[in-house]
């Protein structure tokens, strides 16, 4: 049985699961979906095409789903796909997909800290922490385990790879690879994110590994040629492979 704040909307089109709370001044319009064991604290605003999975926190003045600050968004029907316990801070803002790609999509276990924004046809993967008013502007995708401090600005395109820390204030406009700390102005590698590899569990062997791979890469003038010395050096575990097919495949090209 939810628990439904008599100050709260919920069209009679959404779809409730169980035992969610819904507090005062709550707006949930219709074609959206609510799992199971949510808190919707005061004065949250779930917008149409929103599909949110369970156990997830939403605080006040968060509004999920929005229209996307697109000028090609012509109303077309697209989603925001929120998974399980997340905690959604204040004010926080997540547009829904454009026809790009269709869909805004928010992995499981992130901190979302308040007034910060997800623009639409972001990917953002699982146990993410995402700083106080951090921007990512369209189509930015982050990998899992990512530290993004406060106040960063992302480009739209951009991509974030897994385990790394990203220095409040940064701005940027070219890819992140996994497991380094990046930070200054201009933004630069600063290092191997030493602290959080081994609060995951990543033994000194396998850190030295990682810092070897980023030694030899960033020695080379051209990435191609450092990939080729990685794959010559260096034995291809997993987290090798991952930073060169993040490196071989970017975009928009890694910081340096």
């Amino acid at each position: 049985m939810n628990n439904i704040s008599p100050l709260a909307f919920v069209h009679p089109e959404a779809k409730l699961g169980d035992n969610n709370i819904i507090g005062p001044f709550c707006y949930i319009d219709k074609n959206t979906v609510l799992g199971d064991n949510n808190v919707l604290q005061n004065s949250v605003t779930i917008n149409s095409g929103a599909r949110i999975g369970n156990n997830n926190e939403i605080f006040p003045g968060a509004s999920l789903s929005t229209k996307p600050q697109d000028l090609k968004y012509k109303g077309e029907e697209t989603i925001c796909e929120i998974g399980d316990n997340n905690s959604i801070r204040e004010n926080v803002t997540i547009s829904k997909g454009t026809a790009s790609k269709g869909t805004t999509i928010v992995g499981n276990n992130n901190l979302l800290m308040e007034n910060m924004h997800v623009a639409h046809d972001c990917v953002l993967g699982n146990h993410l922490i995402i700083g106080n008013s951090t921007k990512f502007a369209g189509e930015v995708v982050v990998d899992d385990n990512a530290i993004i401090s406060a106040e960063v600005l992302c480009h739209q395109f951009c991509k974030i790879g897994g385990y790394v820390m990203i220095q409040g204030g940064t701005r940027f406009s070219q890819d992140i690879p996994p497991y380094v700390i990046a930070g200054k102005e201009p933004v630069r590698y600063a290092g191997i994110n030493i602290i959080g590899l081994r609060r995951h569990g990543f033994s000194n062997e396998l850190i030295d590994l990682i810092h070897n791979a980023y030694r030899i890469l960033y020695s080379k003038g051209i990435m191609k040629e450092g990939i080729e010395e990685i794959k010559k050096q260096l034995p291809l575990t997993p987290e090798i492979q991952y930073i060169i097919d993040f490196v071989s495949t970017s975009k928009r090209g890694i910081v340096r």
